[in-house]
């Protein structure tokens, strides 16, 4: 079987102007090397041009790659980030004691359908340890409340550090992270929630879904930040419900969106198809 060609992943962003897209192409084109995909899109109110290219290089990667980005920075006045389709960011997963997302995550990595490694779990429970010790993934119980919340994230961004985590997955983890562990973390950090944002934020949107007799029940994941379910959304599906359905009903029909959807968001994220603005993302799926 053919080994798979080594590319250069970039998404760049910045004001609108005649002829990027020619620019890039022609840019790529002339060092010999060839686009394998390639998207754009403009955000017509804001004028700001959005593009994700992947090439395979003609001479060595990292310099390509870097020679890019002082292209797209210094000569089109554009922010940039640049990827090698070798990479395997690590991945930390983070969950409390619901466990549907939890084995569905691991079970997709194992699979090799996501484009990363997973390093290590970290939980305010000890559930879900056994299930940890089986897939022989590393598994760090640290228990969280009012009183030591300041110590225990502490704790948490000395695993992630060593661990070297590049990216943070929430697999129902039932606790808010500060916005400080948020800045220090210095990286990603995916949460799936459980309803179609904005409706039903917080605790229990099953049961305000129910109260309030929705006909749809969604799930959506997104970016974290300092405002509770309010980061930029990533990915979002929904399912039809009736006045029948009760709220065991919807719990059950939701944890298979919250599954496909929370792996749609990590795929994308570790695939480089994701570039935020504004609160906002852009997804090159």
């Amino acid at each position: 079987m053919p080994q798979a060609q080594e590319t250069i992943v970039a998404l760049l962003h910045g004001p609108d102007q005649p002829g990027l897209v020619s620019r890039v192409s022609s840019w790529i084109f002339l060092r010999g090397s060839n686009i394998h995909h390639a998207d754009q899109h403009k955000d017509a109110e804001a004028n700001i041009f959005f593009q994700r290219v992947e090439w395979s290089p003609s001479g060595e990667l990292e310099k390509e790659a870097a020679d890019f980005k002082n292209f797209v920075h210094d000569e089109l006045g554009m922010e940039v980030s640049v990827a090698l389709s070798r990479e395997r960011p690590k991945v930390g997963l983070f969950v409390s004691k619901i466990d549907h997302c939890f084995h569905d995550t691991i079970l997709r990595f194992r699979a090799g359908e996501f484009a990363g490694q997973l390093a290590c779990i970290i939980s305010n429970h000890n559930n879900l340890e056994a299930d940890a010790n089986y897939y022989g993934i590393p598994f760090h119980h640290i228990p969280v409340n009012a009183e030591n919340k300041s110590e225990a994230e502490n704790t948490q961004l000395k695993i992630l550090r060593e661990a070297g985590v590049e990216c943070i997955v929430m697999a129902r983890y039932m606790q808010v992270l500060s916005d400080r562990f948020l800045a220090e973390a210095g990286c990603p950090v995916i949460n799936i929630h459980h309803s179609f944002l904005p409706a039903f934020t917080g605790g229990k949107p099953y049961h305000q879904a129910h109260q309030r007799g929705v006909k749809l029940i969604g799930a959506t994941a997104h970016y974290a930040t300092a405002v509770l379910d309010e980061g930029p959304i990533i990915h979002q599906d929904v399912t039809r419900i009736n006045h029948r359905n009760s709220v065991a009903d919807l719990i059950r029909k939701g944890r298979d969106l919250e599954k496909s959807v929370f792996a749609q968001a990590i795929r994308l994220h570790l695939d480089n198809r994701i570039l935020v603005y504004n609160n906002k993302t852009v997804v090159f799926d």
